[in-house]
């Protein structure tokens, strides 16, 4: 919810603060770069001085970053809550999720359990907008970020009452250097992920792509040698595991992106405000938490990869019914949104599920850390690459669809992006402006539907990936059943 709400609070907050284009950029984006940098550092931390101890510090430490923002009166002071608010957010994620593999022993009460934690994400992110948009119509922009105070007040008060503690008994000390190293990887790699989604491939975010996979190599390398790693490398060996994790940031990478171009074709395509369009994001968001709650009712009767394979391939399904959009407007995206939504909803349960389940108990910090690593990544490397595709598609169908009598210096900015194209219009005669909106808008579907067929694909791979995974598993275990002796009944 902390991260949605900001997305409409974006146009108030810039009008009373007055940030320079630069400073609104790192005020939406340092939260997610420090979050994604310090998950795998926080994720060990847990598991060394305990989850529920790293838990309650980081709720301590958002329910204050929160005030802090919600309380600033210059960009770089909201700038500088955000990045603490980022930091405290990758405390609480892995926290979580590992101290439901902590509380829960029993296979299907875990599972159940985790498709409640997967749910209440979907509920958060859906309530954002709603609530964000109730508080600006009443409040100041900085009431937004006062939402997560009386939760982590709470979480504070029965927190250490009703949480068990759990710590690894054999933990070695924390290696520094390993985790500057995680930091500042994942940190060059996303920043050069949003450089390419912001202005397109360059020199400087391919330097620091490469520069933030070389660390990575270092990280890795480094791993292997320690006697405490930051990252148990063997977890990587399972093949479930990987293909777990992999099948998850390609459903990341396609939902992320997914939703950032739905927001702008129900806003600028179809004209919606950005509270009706989160209205109408609202059948998507109970169909993730309807497919996350229904997993474990279906693992009892199939087995867990054939639950993901189907999720996979209904979100494929989903994602070909939005390539349809432009025949059908508002009811073929609500359509599309409900189908990728309850595709999506078997792995927010089963994946965590398998990659906790995989991980041994004192290692589960670290697991949980390495998910929601995944899912930044993912999240990050969808906007790039797809949205870097989908603005090329946009120029290029641009290019020549400017209608007469637009001047040079208007057509050149609606050529770039659809929001400059709707700016623009509103300054144009009413007939050119219509005319030039009406290009804008087809171009950009356009795009829309090659980025969707892209999508379709991705889910079709990853279903391919884990149907493999699954029968393999099938074939070890068959020799095994063979050989054992009859049983009587």
């Amino acid at each position: 919810m902390d991260v949605t709400v900001l997305h409409l609070a974006v146009p108030t907050l810039t009008a009373d603060l007055k940030p320079s284009p630069s400073q609104l950029l790192w005020i939406v984006d340092i939260y997610g770069f420090l979050l994604a940098g310090s998950l795998v550092t926080m994720g060990t931390l847990g598991d060394r001085i305990g989850r529920r101890q790293l838990l309650l510090i980081g709720a301590a430490a958002f329910a204050a970053a929160s005030m802090f923002a919600a309380f600033s009166t210059s960009a770089g002071m909201l700038i500088a809550a955000r990045a603490l608010l980022g930091l405290a957010g990758a405390a609480l994620a892995p926290s979580t999720l590992s101290l439901v593999r902590s509380m829960f022993h029993d296979p299907q009460q875990r599972t159940q359990a985790i498709a409640i934690w997967g749910a209440s994400f979907a509920t958060g992110s859906a309530l954002g907008p709603l609530v964000g948009g109730l508080l600006l119509e009443r409040f100041w922009w900085g009431a937004v970020f006062l939402v997560p105070v009386p939760v982590m007040a709470l979480l504070l008060l029965l927190g250490p009452k009703l949480l068990p503690e759990f710590r690894d008994p054999n933990a070695g000390r924390l290696d520094l250097a390993s985790a500057a190293l995680s930091l500042a990887a994942v940190l060059a790699v996303i920043y050069g992920l949003k450089l390419v989604a912001q202005d397109g491939l360059g020199w400087i975010p391919a330097v620091s792509i490469v520069a933030g996979l070389l660390l990575g190599a270092v990280f890795v390398r480094r791993q292997q040698h320690l006697a405490d790693p930051l990252i148990d490398l063997r977890l990587f060996r399972a093949p479930a595991f990987s293909a777990a994790l992999t099948v998850y940031l390609l459903n990341a990478v396609v939902m992320f992106a997914s939703s950032f171009f739905s927001a702008q074709y129900l806003q600028l395509v179809l004209g919606l405000s950005p509270l009706q369009a989160g209205l109408w994001t609202l059948p998507g968001a109970v169909s993730i938490i309807a497919g996350t709650m229904l997993a474990p009712a279906l693992v009892r009767r199939v087995r867990p990869t054939t639950v993901m394979v189907a999720g996979l391939l209904v979100c494929a399904a989903g994602f070909g019914v939005l390539t349809l959009v432009g025949a059908g407007g508002l009811p073929v995206l609500v359509v599309g949104f409900v189908l990728t939504a309850l595709g999506a909803g078997p792995l927010v349960t089963l994946v965590p599920d398998t990659i906790v389940g995989a991980a041994p108990p004192e290692r589960a910090g670290s697991a949980a850390s390495i998910l929601s690593t995944s899912a930044e990544f993912g999240g990050a490397v969808g906007i790039a690459v797809l949205g870097s595709v989908g603005v090329a598609l946009y120029r290029s169908a641009m290019a020549g669809a400017v209608p007469p009598g637009v001047p040079s210096a208007a057509a050149l900015v609606a050529g770039d992006t659809l929001g400059g194209a709707v700016a623009v219009a509103r300054e144009l005669p009413s007939g050119v402006g219509a005319a030039l909106l009406e290009a804008a808008r087809g171009a950009f579907a356009q795009a829309f539907v090659a980025d969707m067929v892209i999508s379709v694909a991705l889910m079709l791979v990853a279903a391919a990936l884990m149907a493999i995974v699954a029968a393999r598993r099938r074939d070890e275990a068959r020799p095994a059943t063979a050989g054992a002796p009859a049983t009587d009944g």
